[in-house]
């Protein structure tokens, strides 16, 4: 009977000595001979990769320039308006008070129609960037599923979304430096703004 728990504990020994050894690979950060992390995890910063790649920057650097003109014809159209409102209010005492209210109620409709047009030109501006970013996540996916092939994974998780993990299977810079080699300022994913 001894001889034969001797062989299962050995037996046992062994089998736990080798699943130990993938264990240890990780721990070191897990680097296969490819450069690419080996485990069945890994995590990802998808706003890094989005303001980090080529891509999320030349979306940053068009909404920028656009943010300039809506800011720009904001202050000409706050000119204008400004400069209406002060005739108006001189023409208050010269005209009879049915055609003064006219003109005040046309300018302030204007006023409305105006702010209406400009808040709408921010929304859409806004509503730009997580457009930008969902096509950059639906472009990466072959991206991030040859990275998981590499790395032996089985799933990528939001690196928010994680409590505590290495650093070693974080991939967002390697998924920055792969999107940008294949996809550039990504004028394929959403073509340059005029």
């Amino acid at each position: 009977m001894p001889n034969l728990f001797c062989t299962f504990a050995g037996a046992l020994f062994g089998a736990l000595l080798f699943l130990a050894v993938p264990v240890v690979a990780q721990q070191d950060g897990g680097l296969s001979n490819t450069g690419v992390v080996q485990s069945l995890i890994l995590t990802i910063a998808p706003e890094r990769l989005y303001s980090e790649s080529a891509f999320g920057q030349r979306i940053a650097r068009e909404i920028e320039a656009e943010s300039l003109e809506i800011a720009s014809e904001n202050r000409r159209i706050e000119a204008e308006l400004t400069a209406e409102e002060r005739e108006l209010t001189e023409l208050r005492d010269s005209l009879p008070q049915e055609d003064f209210r006219e003109r005040a109620d046309a300018f302030d409709e204007k006023v409305q129609q105006l702010r209406r047009e400009q808040d709408e030109k921010a929304r859409a501006l806004g509503q730009r960037t997580d457009e930008a970013r969902r096509a950059l996540l639906t472009a990466a996916q072959p991206v991030l599923s040859q990275l998981m092939i590499e790395s032996s994974a089985v799933a990528i998780l939001d690196r928010r979304a994680v409590l505590l993990s290495a650093d070693a299977v974080d991939i967002t810079d390697e998924a920055i430096a792969r999107v940008d080699a294949r996809f550039g300022d990504g004028a394929d994913i959403l073509p340059l703004r005029p």
